[in-house]
């Protein structure tokens, strides 16, 4: 059969088209990350002062409930069931909405959950939204109300013998990984970073340690410990040693975090790890946070960063 040329050249050019289109569209979204990540750089948005002074104990805040506007972000039954004198109550998904519209005494916000971890996560979206100072209640209601305990079932020692437990010396970090893909039409480095936001907001991200720990094959883990605790505990077969403060923009940490698979982060509770989690996910990676940390993993060989049941509660409406 005779092609006419007319019609070869009307292919050539329209695949010419397509291919180009793909291309333009990929370095799209390479640049997008870039974008995002000198904004968040330029704008005081780093890992390092992110996840700084951010956490508080429920004595602290005891007495001083004036002082903050304070979001429990629990389902609507627990709260009433018992809340923090003052507290109001929001989805976690609304935790913006619900700031912006009802803080009008322009307060430090904190965040309480059940356990410290999904209010880590809403805190990385409130400090990347301009509430820098925005905190979250160590333990949660945990920490509150022996009636909320959620932390005493979550603890565990399942791995002080686990094969997968491992006293190696680290293993090397990787290095000149690919920069994550963020999928978006947008080109405002501040209008990106509201986006990614919701991304944090869609969920909370976290995994058994048990599913973890089985299959450590599955991640790029990342024990967010100093070497000396690394060196004493011992740590997840095949994980990698990262001091906490490293993981940074600022002196091209993420240069070994490898996008194409989910990064786990674990630390001692849940509640660091969840932070940089949340982190992590607005920058475009699939990243997610070992639950309870060591707590559910080595409860029994822990000489600190343990979980006390509490002795006494305190006062709630």
């Amino acid at each position: 059969m005779k092609l006419d040329w007319r019609l070869v050249l009307v292919l050539v050019l329209s695949l010419g088209l397509m291919v180009s289109c793909e291309d333009t569209d990929d370095e799209e979204t390479v640049v997008a990350f870039e974008t995002l990540s000198q904004y968040m750089l330029d704008n005081d948005m780093d890992a390092d002062v992110v996840i700084a002074d951010w956490i508080t104990t429920a004595s602290a805040v005891n007495g001083n409930e004036a002082n903050y506007f304070i979001v429990d972000i629990r389902s609507a039954e627990k709260y009433a069931e018992g809340h923090i004198p003052g507290a109001v109550n929001s989805a976690y998904g609304d935790i913006l909405t619900t700031v912006e519209a009802q803080n009008t005494s322009d307060l430090p916000v904190l965040v309480a959950c059940y356990s410290g971890q999904s209010a880590a996560h809403a805190v990385v979206a409130l400090r990347l939204s301009g509430y820098t100072d925005a905190k979250t209640l160590k333990w949660g209601m945990s920490g509150w109300a022996a009636q909320f305990d959620s932390w005493s079932g979550a603890t565990s020692s399942f791995a002080v013998d686990h094969a997968n437990w491992s006293t190696d010396a680290p293993p090397a970090m990787l290095s000149g990984m690919d920069d994550p893909v963020i999928d978006t039409d947008l080109t405002d480095g501040a209008a990106i970073l509201a986006e990614r936001v919701d991304a944090i907001l869609a969920g909370f991200k976290g995994t058994p340690s048990t599913t973890i720990v089985e299959t450590p094959e599955n991640y790029q883990i990342n024990n967010f410990w100093a070497l000396s605790d690394w060196e004493h505990y011992g740590h997840i077969a095949g994980a990698y040693q990262v001091t906490p403060g490293t993981l940074t923009i600022a002196n091209d940490g993420l240069d070994m975090l490898d996008p194409s698979q989910t990064i786990v982060t674990y630390c001692w509770t849940g509640q660091t790890s969840s932070m940089m989690t949340a982190w992590l996910t607005a920058l475009g990676y699939d990243a997610t946070s070992l639950k309870n940390g060591a707590n559910s993993m080595i409860y029994s060989a822990l000489e600190s960063h343990k979980w006390a049941a509490l002795t006494a509660d305190f006062p709630m409406e």
